[in-house]
């Protein structure tokens, strides 16, 4: 498998927190948080794709590569797309770990295991999911469950069948919040930022149903906890105290 790069898609367009790549979390831009926690993975070269020139100055400053985008990019599938035909032409790297610029909190062990289900040449994407433990979540539409096939051999991933804002599957067994980082083989990301979209992907809003309609097998890393993405100013300060208390036990 060739070395795969992480790409970071970012734009300053946000409804609830308007200019949320740069705002500051201890003193940092949270893109520069995001930044920080692709590079530790160590998994290979890590670029932002960035909507703003703003953005692009910002981890221009802080010793990162960003490349700037089409800003009317339909999502960031697309925009990762452009950043990596411009930076990397001659197909140089292989697997694409799109991590999502709103996780400063995202454990760089949880970035390396995305990529682990690729070690299977029939998986096409790898993403990852967590137990769900809070009662509330198992019903909250707002979190997408992952409905796993356990692997017969790997204790810790599984097949993705469907995703869901549902409640699902039913019957006893662990429900699975879908976390939403994944690693696509290269032919696989450009085979699907060019299909329309698919009709279950329209009705339950999530984009990698799309994937699922043309047959490209999805295998799920379970990890031990879901990072806080931050949505909302109030997101902010959760994110600098999680991040205080990481660095107190470094």
């Amino acid at each position: 498998m060739s070395l795969p790069i992480i790409v970071i898609p970012t734009r300053m367009a946000s409804t609830r927190l308007p200019g949320k790549p740069l705002a500051t979390i201890n003193g940092v831009p949270m893109i520069v948080h995001v930044l920080h926690r692709a590079q530790e993975a160590d998994l290979g070269p890590v670029l932002v794709a960035a909507a703003d020139a703003e953005i692009a100055t910002c981890i221009a400053d802080h010793g990162g590569q960003a490349i700037l985008t089409d800003p009317d990019h339909a999502s960031g599938s697309d925009r990762i797309v452009e950043a990596i035909e411009r930076f990397d032409p001659d197909g140089r790297f292989g697997p694409v770990v799109n991590v999502q610029g709103d996780l400063p909190t995202i454990a760089p062990a949880a970035i390396r295991a995305a990529l682990a289900p690729l070690d299977d040449a029939s998986v096409a994407i790898g993403t990852l999911a967590a137990v769900i433990t809070r009662a509330a979540e198992r019903t909250d539409p707002n979190v997408v469950k992952a409905v796993i096939e356990p692997s017969a051999v790997h204790r810790d991933r599984g097949r993705a069948l469907y995703f869901t804002r549902a409640t699902a599957p039913t019957g006893d067994g662990p429900l699975y919040h879908h976390i939403g980082l994944y690693a696509y083989r290269r032919a696989a990301l450009e085979r699907f930022v060019v299909a329309p979209p698919a009709a279950l992907e329209h009705r339950e809003r999530l984009e990698q149903l799309r994937a699922l309609a043309l047959g490209m097998r999805i295998d799920v890393a379970i990890v031990d906890e879901v990072p806080l993405g931050v949505d909302t100013p109030e997101d902010l300060p959760r994110a600098a105290a999680l991040l205080a208390a990481r660095a107190g036990h470094a």
